[in-house]
């Protein structure tokens, strides 16, 4: 079983070894002494180092306090996830599934082994809580994957204690600016052994992205950054991490919408297989998702309810329900996460990015081309919206309000990747399609409630329990979609009058 933590770090290089009087810094009563800790680090990644280009780090580490495998996420400048596993001679599984998104089929090897010598200070209060952890570390650094050198150097690092203020690392800054020392040019221990003991060669020149200019270039960059964002979110879907499971779903949707919308820019006999499987996908993303937001709509329903209203072992038979269909769902997307046909998904997706099958129109310029295809979505989008309004209240009109909400999706991402070739207006669409989507989104959601309800209810009814209350959700889920409709036809007026493209 692997162990998640949040490590908030600074690193720093000095010309003079050893630290500076701490006593001083803010909040501190005493700086203990805890000794010389000898490590030992193998650093692991593939031939073309695909780990160490997304800023992930995978190593198996001896000596000190916390033995065994670290595996590293960044989330922000100086702040990483580390998932921790006991040590073995492998790899743990329960690691390698985290990096699969990028390592894919490449073999994992060692490329670097670092050996420190880290003289350890923990930074206390005045009621003896530990407040950061102070290390003067002597690192030996050897590259084992092909040619490649050694280097050595002595860093300082500074992490906060778990659950720690991080306002306190500023204090201990400027403590240290004030003696000389300065932050360190590198993001990690592992970033300046590779930038030290590379061969010359082999020495990587990092590019500078280029501004779009053509409509291609627009469209492709948006591309790219849902494929990033796949890719990315892979490792916190599969740790479930909170709504992880519904941006990763949204990513496949804007690609997939993205291709339907710009199919002047992209060649149709390439991305409509890919689309299919990004449809795939997302479907398989969404029986987590869904199930999660029904949950919540009913567990907030519930909290709302008067005592006099809650009939038999509601929440119980809700958490059971929920559980139930939630474990099922979990299981089943790790396993789709783990299989081929995902993986192919993902090569296929490096290979429309690296190897776009663009069309004429891609060369055309983007306020023209792009803003062709944004207004053929918000016409078509006009044209189900104003076809739903004339509907009376029936099951058909739910439908049409389900088909007006994915149309006003499409057009949505259509116009987020036309922000920047036309500007304001293109971002003033994309804020009137969030506002309709998310009124025709609670429109849907209380009609999958109400189907929802209706199994509770039946379930219930069945175990001999009272169906009282889901009878009075229900009720309240109809208004709920009768409020809805009713704002609709003033809402969508202000937004057709207020399009600009």
């Amino acid at each position: 079983m692997a162990d998640t933590k949040r490590e908030i770090e600074r690193k720093y290089e000095s010309e003079e070894s050893g630290l500076p009087d701490l006593t001083g810094v803010a909040g501190v009563a005493t700086v203990v002494d805890k000794g010389v800790a000898h490590l030992d680090a193998t650093y692991y990644d593939t031939a073309d180092e695909r780990l160490a280009a997304s800023s992930i780090t995978l190593r198996r580490r001896t000596g000190g306090s916390d033995a065994g495998w670290h595996l590293k996420f960044p989330v922000a400048p100086g702040v990483r996830d580390e998932i921790q596993a006991p040590l073995s001679d492998t790899v743990p599984r329960a690691l390698a599934g985290l990096i699969r998104s990028r390592v894919r089929d490449a073999e994992l090897a060692p490329v670097v082994r670092l050996r420190s010598d880290r003289d350890v200070r923990d930074l206390v209060d005045a009621e003896g809580r530990l407040l950061a952890e102070v290390s003067v570390d002597a690192v030996q650094a050897e590259r084992l994957n092909g040619e490649g050198g050694s280097a050595q150097w002595t860093e300082i690092e500074v992490e906060l204690a778990d659950g720690g203020d991080p306002a306190f690392l500023d204090k201990v800054e400027k403590r240290f600016r004030k003696a000389g020392v300065r932050p360190s040019a590198s993001a990690s221990k592992l970033a300046r052994a590779l930038a030290e003991t590379a061969p010359k060669k082999k020495k990587r020149k990092v590019r500078s992205p280029q501004p779009p200019v053509t409509a291609g270039d627009h469209v492709l960059a948006y591309l790219r950054a849902q494929r990033d964002a796949i890719v990315e979110l892979d490792p916190a879907v599969r740790r479930d991490v909170y709504d992880s499971v519904h941006r990763m779903r949204v990513a496949t949707r804007r690609m997939r919408s993205a291709f339907r919308s710009y199919r002047k820019v992209l060649d149709r006999a390439v991305t409509d297989p890919i689309g299919e499987e990004l449809k795939w996908l997302a479907g398989e993303l969404g029986v987590d998702r869904d199930q999660e937001v029904l949950t919540e709509r009913l567990t907030a329903a519930l909290d709302e309810l008067p005592r006099t209203l809650l009939s038999g072992p509601v929440r119980t038979r809700l958490r059971t329900w929920s559980h139930a269909r939630r474990g099922g769902s979990r299981r089943r997307l790790i396993a789709v996460l783990d299989g081929n046909r995902y993986l192919e998904l993902l090569v296929a997706l490096d290979g429309l990015v690296d190897d776009p099958p663009l069309l004429e129109a891609a060369g055309g310029k983007p306020a023209k081309v792009i803003g062709k295809a944004v207004r053929k979505d918000f016409a078509a989008l006009a044209g189900l919206v104003e076809q739903a309004v004339e509907l009376p209240p029936s099951q058909d009109r739910d439908l049409a309000l389900h088909e007006a909400r994915k149309k006003a999706k499409r057009t949505r991402y259509a116009a987020e990747a036309a922000t920047r070739a036309l500007g304001e207006p293109a971002v003033d669409l994309v804020r009137s399609m969030k506002s309709l989507q998310g009124l025709l989104g609670d429109h849907q959601d209380s009609v999958m409630t109400r189907e929802s309800l209706r199994d509770l209810a039946a379930q219930a009814h069945a175990a001999g329990e009272s169906a009282f209350t889901y009878g009075v959700l229900y009720g309240h889920e109809e208004r709920r979609a009768e409020l809805v409709e009713a704002a609709l036809p003033e809402a969508w007026r202000s937004i057709k009058g207020g399009m600009e493209i």
